[in-house]
C-alpha cells in the first residue's frame, strides 16, 4: 500500500506520524510542505478526502494565524485558502494519505487507523507515551 504523509520535520506530531508509518514497515512518500508549499486544487482535494473545512484545518497555534486575522468566523474558506497557499505552516499537519483513506492525523497515533497493519511493539512516542505494547497490541 503506498503511503503519503504531508509533513514537518519541526513538528513532534509530524515525526510521531511518520515513524510510526516507517515502523510498520512502509516506505512513505513524503512531502516536506513547508518547502515544496500547497497549490489550491491540491488542498480542496486533500480536505475533501479528509472531511475537513479549511476552518479545521487551519493550524491556530505556532502559527501566523493570529496576526493575519484568520482566527475571526467570519473570514471564509476561500479566504483561508488563500492564506494557507501564501503561508503553508498555516495547514495543520500531518496529513496521510492511503487506499484506507487520508486524515489529519493529530494526534499521531491516528495514523494507525489508515494502515493495514500495526508496527511491532513496543513502541512510543517521543515523549515515551506506549503506542504498541509488547504483544503487538494498541495501547489506548
Amino acid at each position: 500500500m503506498k503511503v503519503v504523509i504531508h509533513h514537518n520535520p519541526d513538528c513532534g506530531t509530524s515525526r510521531n506520524a511518520l515513524a510510526i508509518i516507517e515502523a510498520a514497515g512502509y516506505r512513505p512518500t513524503v512531502i516536506e510542505y513547508l518547502t515544496t508549499g500547497w497549490t489550491k486544487p491540491q488542498l480542496e482535494g486533500l480536505f475533501a478526502a479528509a472531511g475537513l473545512t479549511p476552518r479545521e484545518a487551519l493550524r491556530t497555534s505556532k502559527s501566523p494565524a493570529a496576526e493575519l486575522g484568520l482566527l475571526d468566523p467570519a473570514v471564509d474558506g476561500e479566504a483561508l485558502l488563500d492564506a494557507m497557499i501564501a503561508h503553508p505552516v498555516l495547514v495543520n499537519r500531518p496529513i496521510v494519505c492511503t487506499a484506507k483513506g487520508v486524515r489529519l492525523c493529530r494526534p499521531s497515533e491516528a495514523v494507525l487507523d489508515l494502515l493495514d497493519g500495526l508496527p511491532p511493539g513496543p513502541m512510543a512516542k517521543e515523549d515515551g507515551q506506549l503506542l504498541i505494547d509488547a504483544e503487538g497490541k494498541r495501547v489506548g
